[in-house]
């Protein structure tokens, strides 16, 4: 699927090595599990993963705001905090009131505002282009058939004329 950029082997310098060894290179390994993954994508492996990017976030910020911050007296409120800021609802009920906590909940804020919409138009980019494949299928299959028609039909008009 030439979503992502194309072909790996075109993407690399010339004289980059050998073919074998990009082959087996780590980023074309996760490039050929990314491409499977995306033609396995079905509307509740998207969903999954979208709220799997955001409860990543989610749960990574907790962890290190309830690390860094006092202020955050548990792991509950710090996961509160964390969901509640990553989905910018931001009730304000549990903040952080260190720098190192302000600075994680501006990371995540961004984080969320970035990095959920861009896994959303992934997962729209891919459907959209499965949906415009399936229809340039039927368009060709389509066309082949008017063609055929024509076809005969030029040819029976061609038979009427030979015949006396």
């Amino acid at each position: 699927m030439a979503l992502l950029g194309g072909s790996t082997a075109s993407s690399e310098a010339p004289g980059a090595g050998s073919g074998a060894a990009r082959a087996n290179s780590p980023r074309v390994r996760f490039e050929d599990r990314l491409h499977r993954g995306i033609e396995r994508l079905t509307i509740v492996r998207a969903i999954r993963m979208v709220a799997g990017v955001a409860m990543s976030l989610a749960f990574v910020a907790a962890v290190l705001v309830w690390l860094v911050d006092s202020g955050i007296g548990n792991f509950r409120d710090a996961l509160w905090w964390a969901v509640v800021t990553v989905t910018t609802v931001g009730y304000g009920d549990v903040v952080p009131e260190t720098s190192g906590g302000r600075l994680i909940g501006a990371v995540l804020m961004l984080a969320g505002v970035s990095a959920i919409p861009i896994a959303t138009s992934l997962v729209v980019s891919v459907f959209v282009a499965r949906m415009q494949a399936e229809q340039h299928e039927r368009d060709a299959a389509e066309r082949a058939e008017l063609v055929a028609r024509l076809a005969r039909i030029e040819q029976a008009l061609a038979d009427g004329r030979s015949r006396p």
